[in-house]
């Protein structure tokens, strides 16, 4: 009984709206499912806490993988992210549910720390721009998103992408936090050295600006939860060069040559003082080729709706959404399974009283 009970949860906790990261690629190969990754053993789930100690590298990432990915400095590294484990065709909330949006961000630790202290080194960050969240550019470049690795010293090092959802923000202990540790080994012969970074958790707070927020309607300004982005890294895919983690909705600077797409929200990556050309050595990983992701169009948030019970077949899963302002999906929930209005934009279906 026991063992049901814990399979039936497992499996309850894939219909959420949520999602994790399920490959690597480097200059475009995918490295393969999983490879490098400490993948959660909380499926798709949130960490809600952000003082708590799975903030790190998420439930059981404390773990290490058994592969880790070799890389060379100047090696664009892109994160790709799925709602379900493994990817399934037709699903509304691939690769997340629209209404969940907020800022991605990228960290770097030594592997030796095992996360653990002041060492994580923000590389990254991708918050509002324009009216425009990062989850949505995100959502748009089919789940992916990518930055350049500085000419780091060889050895091994943690990346860690992490996502805010901040569609409950408005309530503390609202937000949604996603992220996994990645397990890369730089054999390029560069000199960087990461400088003293912060403590995850403890450079959160559930009171930040950037996490207890009410992103409805959109704001005009965001503050970028964490510390700045290390003046030494280089810039991700679409950013644009900047010097602080302030509003990331200031006017953006002139383009990277990294960027590697287009009409993208600015991002307050830095281009990093050291040469890493695109020349720079490949990989030596044994690469598992697959073709690139493919970009779907964002869709829309979700309307208030009465709170509604059904079982039928088009009825909306666990915690997914069912209702908000333009919303033109399902609005009846799974049996035993209510849809709450949150706020005018955003209803989702919770377990029934």
């Amino acid at each position: 009984m026991r063992s049901s009970a814990l399979f039936a949860l497992a499996a309850a906790q894939l219909v959420a709206s949520h999602t994790t990261v399920q490959n690597i690629l480097v200059n475009g190969v995918d490295q393969g499912h999983h490879t490098g990754i400490r993948t959660p053993t909380n499926g798709n789930n949130p960490i809600k806490d952000v003082t708590s100690s799975d903030m790190t590298c998420n439930v059981g990432g404390s773990t290490a993988a058994a592969d880790t990915i070799e890389v060379a400095g100047g090696d664009k590294i892109t994160f790709q992210w799925h709602h379900n484990d493994p990817e399934s065709s037709g699903d509304a909330d691939e690769p997340i549910a629209s209404s969940h949006k907020g800022p991605i961000l990228v960290y770097i630790a030594p592997t030796s720390s095992n996360g653990a202290g002041d060492v994580w080194v923000k590389l990254y960050e991708d918050g509002l721009s324009n009216g425009v969240w990062a989850v949505d550019t995100f959502i748009s470049n089919g789940g992916a998103h990518s930055i350049t690795l500085p000419d780091l010293a060889p050895g091994e090092y943690l990346l860690r992408p992490e996502l805010f959802a901040l569609h409950e923000a408005f309530n503390e202990g609202g937000v949604q936090v996603y992220m996994e540790c990645v397990q890369i080994k730089v054999t390029s012969s560069g000199s960087v050295e990461l400088p003293a970074g912060v403590a995850i958790p403890g450079t959160y707070s559930p009171t930040d600006p950037g996490i207890l927020v009410n992103i409805y309607p959109t704001p005009s300004e965001y503050t970028i939860p964490g510390p700045a982005v290390w003046d030494g890294a280089s810039s991700g895919s679409g950013s644009t060069p900047a010097s602080s983690k302030a509003a990331s909705s200031a006017a953006p600077a002139a383009t990277s040559k990294t960027a590697a797409t287009s009409a993208a929200p600015a991002q307050t990556s830095v281009v990093q003082d050291v040469a890493t050309s695109a020349a720079a050595a490949p990989s030596s990983a044994a690469p598992v080729a697959t073709s690139a992701p493919v970009a779907s169009n964002p869709t829309t948030l979700v309307t208030s709706v009465k709170p509604v019970a059904t079982g039928t077949s088009g009825a909306v899963q666990k915690w997914g959404q069912c209702g908000g302002m333009n919303y033109s999906g399902a609005t009846g929930c799974a049996d035993g399974w209510v849809c709450k209005e949150w706020n005018p934009y955003y209803s989702q279906c919770i377990e029934s009283a």
